[in-house]
C-alpha cells in the first residue's frame, strides 16, 4: 500500500474542505516533501505527521476569501492575525470530525496538537510537529509553491521567493532547511530570477 493509499478515505473526506486557497495544490505537494523528511528522520511517527499534514489547513475553508487573504496574507503582522488562529481553531473542529468519520480515533488527540499552533506557535512541541511543520513550509520553495504563493500574497514570483528565503530560519530540521536551499536556488534559476 503506498503513502496515500494509507490515508484515502482521509483525503477523501477531507477534499471538500481543500478547494479554498488552493489547497488542493498545497496539500498534495506539502505531503510530497514530508514524505522525504519522513524518509530521512524514521523516529517520526508517520500516521500522525501525515493526518496532520493533509489535515492542518482544512480550517481555511470557514474563512471568508476577502477576509483571509486580506487579514492572513497582505497584512502587516499577518502571521499573527486573528485570521490564522482561527484557521487553527477550525481546522482543530474539522479535523476532529474527518478523523472519527475515518476511522482514526486513536490519534485525534496527536493530530490536533500539531495543527492547532502549526502557524501561530512559536516553538514545536516535538518530532512530529517539526516535520509537519517542515513540510508546510519547504513547498513555498519550489516552482509551483512560488506560484500558488504569488497570488496569496499579491506578489511578483520574485518578491515571493525572496520574502520566503528570509524565513528560512522557520525551518525546524537541519534537513528540512538544506532541502529548502537547494529548492530555492534551483527556482531562482527555473524562473530567471536574475532578469525577472
Amino acid at each position: 500500500m503506498t503513502d496515500h493509499a494509507r490515508y484515502d478515505a482521509v483525503w477523501r473526506r477531507a477534499e471538500p474542505y481543500m478547494r479554498v486557497r488552493k489547497n488542493d495544490v498545497h496539500i498534495p505537494l506539502s505531503f510530497a516533501w514530508l514524505n522525504r523528511l519522513l524518509a530521512h528522520y524514521p523516529d517520526a511517527d508517520r500516521d500522525i505527521c501525515s493526518l496532520a499534514l493533509i489535515l492542518h489547513d482544512i480550517g481555511w475553508y470557514t474563512i471568508d476569501t476577502e477576509r483571509m487573504f486580506e487579514e492572513g496574507f497582505r497584512s502587516e503582522n499577518f502571521l499573527f492575525s486573528d485570521v490564522r488562529y482561527l484557521h487553527e481553531a477550525e481546522g482543530v473542529r474539522l479535523a476532529t470530525e474527518v478523523l472519527k468519520d475515518t476511522g482514526w480515533d486513536a490519534l485525534i488527540d496527536p493530530v490536533c496538537e500539531i495543527i492547532d499552533g502549526h502557524d501561530t506557535r512559536v516553538t514545536p512541541h516535538h518530532l512530529n510537529d517539526r516535520i509537519m511543520r517542515d513540510a508546510d513550509k519547504l513547498w513555498r520553495y519550489d516552482v509551483p509553491g512560488v506560484a500558488v504563493a504569488c497570488d496569496w500574497f499579491d506578489e511578483t514570483p520574485h518578491a515571493n521567493l525572496t520574502r520566503a528565503e528570509k524565513m528560512m530560519d522557520g525551518i525546524e530540521t537541519d534537513y528540512g532547511r538544506s532541502l529548502a536551499e537547494a529548492t530555492a536556488k534551483e527556482t531562482r534559476a527555473r524562473l530567471f530570477m536574475d532578469m525577472l
